[in-house]
């Protein structure tokens, strides 16, 4: 027998997804994250609008509850963020590998009796493709007569990593104080990072089989409730009433915080930069 709607109870249900959403942003916060081009970010918020449109609407169809369908919508906003990171990790290992070679190939071409002036510009070819970009504006700001240090210092806040500031930290220094022994640094800053990166690969393998877990758990709760929704909906009918719903909104926070918990486990923490605005210090 399908539910009647009360828009009280649809009224109430919204209040109460948009209190337990706004509660959760306070508990655990956003963490910054590169900025992206505002094309793919509207493209991408989008496409999520969409579907969650759809499936919210479904979900109300199908059982009436208000609360649910909020629910289904943060559900599709929040379902990636349950991986724990695992894009951000990984680029983040591409980038240091990356970053790892490009500076054998700057230590190299330092040995052949090179400035740091015309070795940068030189390393542009055996750089890998994500960092040719920032590498390139470098160049161009180092043509219109801007000084190298400010140059490198834009450069490490374009890249926004943690290691990278270790390797341009070395290069500032060495920019301003022209001393010998720079290929030996810029040696060992190579294989700290070949070194983290086989750290990272280690670790990024343990928490694999915990995002799976995750993801594993969300699956089979959301399951267990459709199939009792659409098989056995006597069993569930208490919760068209408003209290039913009021009691459907605390069990679905309980949880939306185990979730939240699980991911945090399971989340990439980036580590904090050594250069920290760097590009404005003149």
């Amino acid at each position: 027998m399908p539910l009647t709607f009360d828009p009280l109870a649809m009224l109430a249900g919204a209040l109460a997804g948009g209190g337990l959403f706004l509660f959760c942003m306070a508990l655990y916060g956003l963490r910054p994250r590169p900025s992206k081009p505002k094309r793919n970010l509207v493209k991408m918020l989008t496409t999520r609008t969409a579907i969650a449109a759809v499936t919210a609407t479904m979900v109300l169809i199908v059982t009436g509850w208000p609360v649910m369908a909020v629910g289904t919508v943060l559900l599709v906003f929040a379902w990636r963020g349950l991986s724990g990171g695992a894009g951000e990790e990984r680029a983040a290992m591409h980038r240091l590998e990356g970053l790892a070679a490009w500076t054998e190939s700057l230590r190299d071409t330092i040995a052949g009796a090179a400035g740091l002036e015309q070795a940068i510009p030189s390393s542009i070819r055996a750089a890998a493709p994500m960092l040719r970009p920032h590498l390139r504006a470098m160049i161009d700001r180092l043509h219109t007569r801007m000084a190298l240090p400010e140059a490198l210092a834009l450069f490490a806040d374009e890249l926004d990593d943690p290691s990278a500031d270790l390797v341009i930290a070395a290069l500032i220094l060495n920019s301003r104080l022209r001393g010998p022994g720079l290929r030996d640094v810029l040696g060992a800053l190579a294989v700290s990072a070949r070194e983290e990166l086989d750290m990272r690969r280690r670790v990024e393998a343990e928490r694999r089989a915990t995002r799976r877990s995750v993801q594993i758990v969300v699956g089979t709760a959301l399951a267990f409730a459709a199939i009792l929704v659409v098989f056995n909906p006597d069993y569930v009918k208490e919760y068209g009433s408003v209290l039913g719903q009021a009691v459907l909104v605390v069990v679905a926070g309980l949880f939306g915080a185990g979730f939240a918990w699980m991911r945090r486990l399971a989340r990439f923490d980036k580590p904090t930069r050594l250069l920290m605005g760097g590009g404005g210090d003149g």
